[in-house]
């Protein structure tokens, strides 16, 4: 019994590690928005989803009492409103992207409100359960577009191995936990997030990059995979 609770401190630690690294990886984008003072044609759509989508699993967390959750989720938050200011500042957009991100904040009160009004607690983790897991699937099909490019090309060097991988670990990690502490709410987006992964990596057998050059500069939609 020890060692299985050892186990589940052990992936509780090296999940929330590897989830807060994938994270960071919008630090490499927004580092380059800062050198060159610009957003270019780039989207910080990402990163609204990213601030929704860590804001609703920190309300899931602290309705079913996991603590790992509500901590990375929290380090989620504050990195991707870094993020979304960040983009603001260089972006010439910026009505357009401050409506956008109105819309993703009316919409988490909302919610945020509406389980305040649920009266059993039991009842409230599941509705926001379904929320997670509905916004979470939703974002996953973003990545699907650069799939498709790639087989049309069939040239995989558009996208990011690094992070592809990190992605697949941090799914592969919290579908673990989530079944160890049978939560289908965890489970579910992490087995998807694990089958988009290795969908990606298998396009990097099928369809070998050309060049390296330019890996691990793509911005790709998945720090959402939690």
């Amino acid at each position: 019994m020890k060692s299985v609770e050892n186990f589940i401190a052990l992936l509780e630690t090296t999940a929330v590690v590897t989830t807060v690294l994938q994270y960071l990886s919008g630090a490499v984008i927004c580092r380059k928005y800062i050198s060159k003072k610009s957003t270019g044609d780039s989207s910080g759509f990402p990163f609204i989803c990213g601030f929704l989508s860590c804001s609703y699993w920190v309300l899931y967390g602290m309705l079913s009492n996991e603590h790992s959750v509500v901590l990375v989720n929290c380090i989620g938050v504050t990195l991707f409103l870094i993020y979304t200011l960040i983009y603001y500042v260089f972006t010439v957009n910026k009505n357009a992207y401050v409506k956008m991100f109105l819309f993703v904040l009316t919409a988490l009160c909302g919610i945020a409100f509406y389980i305040n009004t649920i009266p059993e607690t039991e009842q409230a983790q599941n509705f926001m359960g379904i929320v997670c897991c509905i916004i979470t699937v939703t974002f996953f099909a973003a990545p699907l577009t650069n799939l498709l490019h790639v087989i049309r090309v069939k040239n995989s060097e558009s996208m990011p191995f690094p992070l592809i991988i990190m992605s697949f670990l941090v799914s592969v990690q919290w579908l673990i936990y989530g079944v160890i502490i049978s939560d289908t709410f965890i489970q579910l987006p992490n087995f998807l997030g694990c089958i988009l992964s290795l969908m990606q990596l298998g396009l990097f057998v099928c369809y070998p990059p050309k060049s390296f050059a330019g890996q691990g500069y793509k911005l790709v939609d998945q720090s959402v995979v939690f």
